[in-house]
């Protein structure tokens, strides 16, 4: 599994990891058999969130025996995400997970609490040594910016947004802004949300034949497009074992120059949107 520098964080971090969101709804046995599975293959980094209801006490029995080996993240719901609440809210989640650290915190999206708020409580759950590092989800280049000037330069380790092929609007200018900062941009929903292309489309199609070519599945193809910069990571979900090995595989090979101008011409990112695209 290749590993790169994860932002700010001061750790190198799997490219591939694993999401959790719907993570409880299924059978809870499978769901920890795949995270494991994906440990065992590499897929260190693990992305939850208080908000993902019983996903922190499933991830907290994957990883139960071994959570040095965790890049372990969650979120702060921004309802709960005053200077007081976010430090609750972070015990809270650290209780549910059996830990005692997380490696990255994150806000969930932007609320009404004033940022600074939030960034005060992230810097007092740092310094208590709750958490490592401290990140924000769904910020577009704008709020970025504005959550730099209240933070400064080397706080934020992380941007979680919305990414996937027939999704391309963080290329415009959140990607960059990253790039520009030392922010790791994570993927969430790599796959689309229940809209992964299909062979019988015409783009779906040509990563059919991408995938063929290569001796890979559309998905792991798929994955190693979304994380071609240096800077971003994918948190695919896997609800089983099987899955999670095809996932872990996108971590082994990069798409050459011809791969990519192809998958660039069938999926365009089009248009760089008023607002910032979210699940």
């Amino acid at each position: 599994m290749k590993l790169q520098p994860f932002g700010s964080a001061g750790r190198e971090v799997s490219v591939i990891g694993q999401g959790t969101w719907y993570i409880d709804r299924g059978n809870r046995g499978s769901a920890v058999a795949a995270l494991r599975r994906g440990i065992d293959l590499g897929m260190t980094h693990i992305d939850t969130a208080e908000m993902y209801g019983e996903a922190e006490p499933v991830v907290a029995e994957a990883i139960a025996g071994r959570r040095d080996d965790i890049f372990l993240v969650s979120k702060v719901l921004p309802s709960n995400a005053s200077r007081r609440g976010t430090i609750i809210a972070c015990e809270r989640s650290l209780a549910r997970l059996k830990t005692d650290r997380l490696d990255c915190y994150l806000l969930h999206w932007r609320g009404s609490y004033p940022l600074a708020e939030t960034v005060a409580a992230f810097e007092e759950l740092v310094s208590a040594g709750k958490i490592r590092s401290w990140g924000v989800s769904n910020f577009d280049a704008d709020d970025l910016a504005e959550m730099l000037a209240v933070a400064g330069e080397g706080k934020i380790a992380c941007n979680q947004v919305l990414y996937h092929l027939k999704q391309r609007a963080i290329e415009h200018a959140v990607i960059p802004w990253c790039a520009q900062h030392g922010v790791a941009v994570v993927a969430y929903s790599p796959f689309g949300h229940n809209d992964f292309p299909q062979p019988r489309s015409k783009a779906g199609a040509a990563l059919q034949v991408i995938a063929e070519a290569l001796g890979a599945s559309p998905r792991q193809v798929a994955l190693s497009f979304l994380t071609r910069e240096p800077s971003v990571f994918a948190i695919p979900k896997a609800s089983t074992s099987e899955h999670a090995a095809d996932n872990a595989a996108a971590g082994e090979f990069v798409l050459g120059k011809d791969e990519i101008t192809a998958l660039d011409n069938a999926f365009p990112r089009g248009p760089r949107p008023r607002s910032l695209p979210m699940l």
